[in-house]
């Protein structure tokens, strides 16, 4: 896809696609995203295929010091993706190299993932699933008494805590199902919220009240384990929490606690911590949670959006003008 989207966007420029080895765990250079653990290219086979090449466009593989220093001619880097975590954003500053970036190219993909798990929880679809897989029959769900019914989110209330790219098209998907929406985001106005229809709370009270509690924050020093055993213990008893953003924001034991206890009724995660080798996270074997392998970004359209908005602040470099994504312009200058 990221070929495909550089021979139908950037036709015009000569391109060269440079295919590089797996490896994992890869841990960013970015200080807030230490913690994140992802499959990345080999940064030495990056250095051995470039070839004085004046711009560098990545989505996983790492651009480390060691890169920027082996590409003398580099003038941007750009990464498909919403923040630079695979950049050593420090050093290409140093170099006087211009970071772009593409900031909510897969906002839609990961809030529909999101609605997704609202309804399989709500419904309790993977129970249903599982039960029909361990041979039980079909018919009129109130042949097996309760276990099988849920609710419906029209009328339930929706717990945001984050409200940026993808919060806010969660919240519209939401809104549309008739859910009321409360939400806690200290960086963004309450003004704005306001207007969109939203209600404002602190983080204990949107706790309190939620039926569900969806997980949209970035990963800073103080948002690390934002979920803990007292933030689980202050939730609505009964009430699902989902995490489709990052799995350092949770307490992970905290969160298998909650569930086993029946404090919450359910969760979904697209994030997992990683585990020892020939270990199994215990959250996996909860009978209600749903687990998805990060795909909350996995979408074709989410991988073309992002080449596209690479591609276009492209045409801005060569035109001379201001990129519009780049994130480091006020140390590094438009151009090297």
């Amino acid at each position: 896809l990221f070929e495909t989207g550089l021979a139908r966007l950037m036709a015009e420029y000569p391109t060269r696609l440079i295919e590089l080895d797996m490896q994992a765990p890869f841990v960013p250079t970015t200080p807030s995203e230490r913690s994140l653990r992802e499959y990345a290219g080999n940064p030495q086979q990056l250095v051995a295929a470039l070839a004085g090449e004046d711009v560098l466009l990545v989505h996983g593989a790492p651009v480390t010091d060691v890169v920027l220093d082996a590409s003398p001619n580099l003038k941007v880097v750009g990464v498909a993706r919403g923040g630079p975590v695979n950049i050593d954003l420090a050093a290409a500053s140093d170099r006087g190299i211009t970071v772009i970036t593409a900031p909510a190219r897969n906002a839609e993909a990961v809030a529909d993932l999101t609605l997704a798990f609202l309804v399989m929880l709500a419904r309790r679809v993977a129970f249903g699933l599982d039960y029909i897989r361990s041979g039980g029959r079909m018919g009129d769900s109130a042949f097996e008494g309760a276990q099988f019914f849920g609710n419906e989110l029209r009328g339930h209330t929706l717990g945001l805590v984050g409200c940026g790219n993808v919060g806010m098209r969660v919240a519209s998907r939401a809104a549309a199902f008739g859910m009321a929406i409360v939400v806690y985001d200290p960086y963004v106005a309450p003004a704005q919220l306001e207007s969109q229809g939203m209600k404002v709370l602190e983080l204990e009270a949107l706790l309190a009240c939620a039926d569900f509690v969806s997980l949209h924050a970035r990963v800073t020093p103080e948002t690390v384990n934002l979920f803990n055993a007292d933030r689980f213990a202050r939730m609505k008893r009964g009430a699902f929490f989902i995490n489709t953003a990052r799995e350092t924001l949770v307490d992970e034991q905290a969160l298998c606690a909650a569930l086993a206890s029946g404090s919450l009724a359910g969760a979904a995660l697209d994030v997992l911590r990683p585990w020892p080798e020939g270990t199994t996270n215990p959250l996996v074997s909860l009978p209600n949670i749903i687990i998805t392998p990060h795909i909350g970004g996995a979408t074709y359209e989410a991988a073309l959006r992002g080449v596209s908005i690479l591609a276009e602040q492209l045409g801005q470099y060569a035109a001379g003008q201001p990129m519009q994504h780049a994130v480091n312009l006020d140390k590094a200058g438009s151009s090297r």
